[in-house]
């Protein structure tokens, strides 16, 4: 992982910095989650940032390497209301959404919401449920909303989906369809730990007890805040520019069936800013795009003689920020 360079962006003040308190947070924030994910601060950081910046995380690895403890670190961590739902092959839309059932008392319908109505889900091994119930997910994602029975109900806010899947030649998976993969603001790939985090992991028989006594450093008007403090990190006109370049690289040239969309350049956007201010910073710099564009972009395109691995597209955009000119 590339580390971000002290450089500035064209247009930006280096003496302009944000409140301290939002950084403070932000680093109990990592330190707690830290505590639980051994030996991956730049997978924490990320994910970090993916909540920040209001975007959805896919964890994508093998079995067994922390994809679901990161995921309940993180929603421990910022004490909000949370529910797991286990993805299989018989779970069904309405066991997520939610059922309007019969009430006597009343008698007339009343809708009695699903896990979906939580502030963070865990959608876990999402890629073992059928497409029709990988679907009930899509306008939950981009509009924060479900429809049923042709009535809209909003979901509390903030909202947050984090799925977890395994790769796809694993026995019993669905591959997610192209519009739900770009609902992802990114994806992760945990990986093994480092020898001696794997070992101390051996010696203290697991993370269950410490994941179950994790505080919550965070609440919801606390994540709100940094969230809209997101928003006011300054983007610079040539760094938008370059964002925009990267992408249309991936629309021109023939090496791409499916480029990047326009939700992605959005989405790369927001995370820059979020990636910002978590390094203490109320601007944006070229280097905050280039660690973001891999696990941004990669996931949302295809390639036009891919074999479908995963790290041939990350490849593929790694070959493009190598090629694209950088803003000095």
């Amino acid at each position: 992982m590339t580390s971000i360079a002290p450089r500035v962006a064209t247009g930006a003040a280096a003496t302009s910095v944000p409140a301290p308190d939002s950084k403070a947070s932000i680093e109990r924030l990592e330190a707690t989650v830290a505590s639980v994910v051994r030996g991956k601060p730049e997978v924490i950081r990320l994910a970090i940032v993916a909540l920040l910046a209001e975007g959805h995380v896919l964890i994508e690895d093998v079995p067994g390497v922390g994809k679901t403890t990161l995921a309940q670190a993180l929603a421990r961590a910022v004490g909000l209301a949370f529910h797991r739902v286990q993805f299989t092959s018989d779970l069904l839309p309405s066991d997520i959404i939610g059922v309007s059932v019969f009430n006597q008392k009343e008698q007339g319908f009343e809708f009695m919401p699903g896990p979906l109505f939580s502030n963070i889900v865990l959608a876990d091994e999402i890629n073992r449920a059928t497409p029709k119930t990988q679907s009930a997910l899509l306008e939950a994602m981009s509009e924060g909303k479900v429809s049923v029975e042709r009535t809209r109900y909003a979901l509390p806010r903030p909202f947050l989906v984090l799925a977890t899947q395994n790769p796809l030649e694993h026995q019993g998976t669905f591959p997610l369809p192209e519009s739900q993969l770009d609902r992802f603001l990114m994806t992760l790939a945990i990986g093994y730990p480092p020898r001696e985090d794997e070992k101390q992991l051996l010696l203290m028989g697991g993370v269950e007890q410490t994941l179950e006594d994790l505080p919550a450093v965070l609440d919801a008007d606390g994540l709100q805040a940094l969230q809209q403090t997101v928003k006011q990190v300054k983007v610079a006109e040539k760094l938008v520019d370059y964002m925009l370049s990267l992408a249309e690289a991936t629309r021109t040239g023939g090496n791409f069936s499916l480029p990047v969309s326009t939700r992605g350049t959005q989405s790369l956007y927001r995370a820059a800013q979020a990636l910002a201010l978590c390094d203490g910073r109320d601007f944006v710099v070229p280097d905050d795009v280039q660690q973001l564009a891999v696990s941004i972009f990669a996931h949302r395109v295809v390639l036009r003689r891919g074999s479908g691995d995963p790290e041939e597209a990350r490849a593929a955009i790694r070959q493009v920020l190598a090629t694209t000119p950088v803003p000095l």
